[in-house]
C-alpha cells in the first residue's frame, strides 16, 4: 500500500490529467491544494516538491522508506500504470506501435497547446505587447488541428481505440482550457466528439476544474 499525495491547482490542466488518472484507477490520494494566483508555487516550501514552481507533483509514500516525487505530470502518469498495475485500466496499449501513437498525442497536447495556457508562460507574453488570449487561441488551434490529424485514423469512442490512454488523459483538460480561451471545439470533428464521450465519464467528472475542493464557488458546479 502507498499514501499517494497530488500537490493541484482547480484550473492545472496538468494537475487534472493527474486528477483524472488516479480516479480512473481508483487510486485513493490526498490533494493539496497550491493557488497559483497566490503565487503560492513560488515559495521556498514548494520549490523544494517541485523545483519548477509548477503543479502537480505526485508524492509516493511507502511504509517507512523515502517518499517518491514526480513533478511531472507525463512521467507521473508513466508512474501511476507501471506502479499500479492492478488498479483500474491499464493508461497505455499493450502493442508498441499503439503506444507510440498514444504517446505521440500526448506529446502534442504536452509540447504544442499546454504550454501556451501556461501562467508563467503568460504572464511573459503580456509585456510583449500580446493579446494573451488571443496568442494562445491561435497556438492552441495550431496543436488542435494536429492532433485531429492524426487521431481522425486511430479513433475509436476515445482517441486510440475505445479505451481510455494517456492521450486522453492530455486531450481533455487541454479542451477545457481552449474553450476557456474562445475556441471552438467544433472545427475539430473527431477530437470533438472524443472529449464529448470523455466528459461523459464518472472519472473524468470527478476530475474536472469545476467540481474540486479548491474552485471559487462562482465556477463551481455538481459531479451529479
Amino acid at each position: 500500500m502507498a499514501d499517494i499525495t497530488l500537490y493541484t491547482y482547480f484550473r492545472s490542466s496538468c494537475s487534472a490529467r493527474l486528477r483524472i488518472a488516479l480516479h480512473l484507477k481508483q487510486i485513493p490520494f490526498t490533494p493539496v491544494f497550491v493557488n497559483l494566483l497566490r503565487d503560492e508555487q513560488s515559495t521556498p516550501a514548494h520549490r523544494a516538491i517541485n523545483p519548477s514552481a509548477t503543479v502537480p507533483a505526485l508524492v509516493i509514500q511507502r511504509g517507512s522508506a523515502a517518499p517518491v516525487t514526480i513533478p511531472q505530470s507525463l512521467a507521473a502518469l508513466e508512474y501511476l500504470d507501471e506502479a499500479f498495475p492492478d488498479k483500474g485500466p491499464t493508461l497505455l496499449p499493450s502493442d508498441p506501435e499503439s503506444r507510440a501513437l498514444v504517446r505521440t498525442l500526448a506529446s502534442i497536447i504536452a509540447c504544442d497547446v499546454q504550454p501556451v495556457t501556461n501562467l508563467k508562460i503568460l504572464k511573459r507574453v503580456a509585456p510583449l505587447g500580446a493579446d494573451r488570449a488571443a496568442w494562445s487561441k491561435d497556438l492552441i488551434e495550431d496543436g488542435l488541428r494536429a492532433y485531429e490529424a492524426v487521431v481522425k485514423s486511430s479513433a475509436g469512442r476515445f482517441s486510440v481505440g475505445d479505451r481510455i490512454t494517456f492521450a486522453d488523459l492530455c486531450l481533455v483538460p487541454a479542451a477545457w482550457g481552449a474553450e476557456r480561451v474562445g475556441v471552438d471545439l467544433g472545427q475539430f470533428p473527431v477530437t470533438s466528439v472524443i472529449v464529448q464521450n470523455l466528459e461523459s465519464e464518472d472519472a473524468v467528472r470527478k476530475g474536472h476544474w469545476r467540481t474540486q475542493p479548491d474552485t471559487p464557488e462562482e465556477f463551481r458546479v455538481s459531479q451529479e
